[in-house]
């Protein structure tokens, strides 16, 4: 750990491999934006993306990157950064591997409030937006009410999100089952998590959703967030007021959920893998916010990007590559829990 030194007397503490990581990552996910942006039906080179973006294209390229292309990889990134963010939270929170928003219930809450406006209602993004938060924070007060028992245990929220995501997995394909024709196909593609036709009214609620919240978590939450992970006693003794810092936490973060699904679907296992990747490779005990938000963002473009390029003619919404290689992890991390008798 390195410490710098202001002239204010203030000093930040850093790790130098946590912020080569972090910055890696963030270069990886901006390398494959660009690969993203020029794939399609007219492939464009890396150069010529580059040099659209920076206004120096011509006017069929500039239509077709910033009108066409550069709204769907912003969402992917936006959305891989809120899904890594609020996966580093929720494991640092219930203190848990397996703390991630697919598990706990809380994408399963917001897939059903953004079913509701799509099968019942019928609404544009905005209504989708507003369905999907409503959902989420229902069904995530819920959960908490459920697993509350002289405070907050990780393996019961866990447990009780295990359960409440069984049933809304059913709910949700009742709904599915209720809608019209046209209805039933776009909530299917939807609940794949897909970033097909994906515009800026997409990723716009999400950017204003993250610029307050990810600076709450980062400035606000964060240190306070280091030391419940030591235990609630340890933060107790150390100043810190651990239920009101949880319910704040916990609250970004499901808001942080709820709008990524509006803008792209629940996209699956991206909260899970991000945060366990970013510590194996940083290193660094806490929560590893910054590196596990530029991983998130690393592993979605990622995924698009195979998702649009390694099926020939054929493209894959991205909850598909997203689910097949979380799945995968998903497994060897409940081996690896079980063999160190943790579950």
């Amino acid at each position: 750990m390195s410490v710098i030194r202001t002239g204010a007397g203030l000093s930040v503490t850093y790790r130098p491999r946590a912020l080569l990581v972090g910055g890696a990552c963030l270069v990886l996910a901006l390398v494959a934006a660009v690969f993203a942006i020029g794939s399609g039906e007219y492939p464009m080179a890396p150069a010529d993306v580059v040099r659209t973006l920076v206004g120096q294209g011509d006017p069929a390229d500039a239509f077709i990157v910033q009108e066409l292309r550069l709204p769907r990889t912003v969402t992917a990134l936006l959305v891989g950064t809120a899904l890594g963010l609020c996966g580093a939270v929720f494991q640092a929170v219930v203190r848990n591997p397996l703390g991630s928003p697919d598990i706990l219930g809380f994408t399963n809450g917001a897939a059903t409030g953004a079913l509701v406006v799509i099968v019942v209602a019928g609404g544009g993004s905005a209504f989708l937006a507003g369905g999907a938060v409503l959902g989420a924070v229902v069904v995530s007060g819920l959960i908490y009410a459920l697993a509350w028992k002289r405070g907050m245990h990780g393996y019961r929220l866990v447990l009780v999100g295990v359960g409440a995501t069984a049933i809304l997995t059913g709910v949700n394909s009742y709904l599915i089952t209720r809608a019209q024709i046209t209805e039933a196909s776009r909530a299917v593609l939807w609940m794949t998590g897909s970033l097909d036709g994906r515009g800026w009214s997409n990723a716009l609620p999400l950017l204003a959703g993250m610029a307050v919240l990810v600076p709450l978590v980062l400035f606000g939450c964060a240190r306070a967030l280091r030391m419940m992970e030591m235990g609630d006693d340890a933060a107790y003794a150390l100043g810190v007021r651990v239920e009101r810092t949880r319910l704040a936490l916990l609250g970004a973060g499901v808001l942080l959920v709820a709008l990524s699904a509006a803008a792209a679907g629940p996209v699956s296992f991206v909260a899970l893998t991000a945060p366990q990747l970013a510590r194996r490779l940083t290193k660094a005990p806490g929560p590893n916010l910054v590196p596990a938000m530029c991983m998130g963002a690393v592993l979605l473009v990622t995924a698009d990007l195979v998702a649009q390029r390694a099926f020939g003619d054929h493209q894959l919404p991205v909850g598909v590559i997203t689910g097949v290689l979380g799945g995968g992890y998903l497994v060897w991390l409940l081996a690896t829990e079980r063999r160190a008798g943790r579950i």
